[in-house]
């Protein structure tokens, strides 16, 4: 057996105090320090990704019920690798090898060409760059169809922000409006349901407490920047941690890690997912992105210290 690690090669980058770690599969985010302190609960080298732990979710986010779907008059079926659920989960690249395009002491560019294929019948080149500077991280991603058909096309990431404690006790600031549940019936279109008075509103930010989060969250509020930007705070030594999306992601889901294994690992960190779509979005053609020929999507998210 080589000494390669599960997870390929291991780019690691640095800026101003701040430390990443990216993989080769998946151009997955591994590991994430700012100003010396750890903020996403990652995983180990000799491991392959737990649980979706910060990796790149194309050509969709989430999941496709019973994997399967009609685009363009093709229907194709995604292997279902949440069998238990009956879905295709987290899209298709997570587990491939990417290709160096650039790697400097700051930033690493990795590429993906998802060929045509059972479950995705048009063609994709992928790009994810992750930037470090003193003011954090930044993720930077593109998806061109280099097809000669309209291909459809949605975008997500998985990282596990965490402060080193049990999310009980920190504050969570989620600037949504609205949250969206999963219909029953796949193919319909979420409903957004107005969080005011319920358990689902952080939009000015409380303890996480008990309230379980398993909850995609629309309606985001921006600033002038253009950026949505979640909080997770501890109150006891003010330390935090905020994950910003730009225009290209109207959605983040929350995750609040209570499936996890093993067992203690629960509730230990948020999922916090930037998302193009909804769950199921492949069925229900909820906000999802159709790329023509020669088009290509772009979108941004980071990390920052609070």
């Amino acid at each position: 057996m080589s000494g390669t690690p599960p997870s390929g090669r291991q780019y690691r980058i640095m800026a101003g105090g701040h430390e990443a770690v990216v993989t080769q599969v998946g151009a997955g985010l591994r590991e994430c320090t700012l100003d010396g302190r750890p903020v996403l609960d990652g995983y180990d080298e000799d491991e392959r990704a737990p649980d979706g732990r910060g990796q790149v979710l194309a050509p969709f986010p989430n999941r496709i019920a019973d994997g399967r779907y009609t685009f363009g008059g093709r229907t194709c079926q995604v292997a279902m690798d949440e069998p238990e659920r009956g879905n295709a989960i987290h899209g298709m690249v997570r587990w491939l090898d990417w290709t160096e395009v650039s790697f400097t002491e700051h930033d690493v560019v990795l590429a993906c060409v998802l060929r045509p294929q059972p479950g995705y019948a048009w063609e994709l080149s992928l790009q994810v760059g992750y930037h470090l500077s003193p003011g954090g991280l930044t993720v930077a991603s593109s998806a061109t169809n280099t097809g000669t058909e309209p291909a459809p096309f949605g975008m997500g990431f998985h990282p596990y922000v965490g402060l080193g404690a049990d999310v009980a006790g920190l504050e969570l600031l989620v600037p949504a409006g609205s949250h969206s549940p999963v219909p029953a019936d796949r193919d319909e279109r979420p409903t957004p349901v107005d969080v005011s008075g319920t358990s689902l509103d952080f939009r000015s930010g409380r303890a996480v407490g008990d309230t379980v989060l398993d909850t995609v969250f629309g309606d985001l509020t921006r600033g002038d920047d253009g950026r949505a930007v979640v909080h997770l705070t501890d109150p006891g030594s003010a330390e935090g941690v905020r994950l910003w999306v730009d225009e290209s992601f109207p959605y983040v889901m929350v995750y609040s890690a209570d499936g996890v294994l093993p067992a203690e690992r629960q509730r230990q960190s948020l999922a916090v997912e930037p998302m193009t779509c909804p769950p199921h979005a492949f069925r229900s053609g909820a906000d999802l992105v159709t790329l023509a020929p020669g088009d290509t999507w772009t979108g941004t998210w980071g990390l920052a210290t609070a």
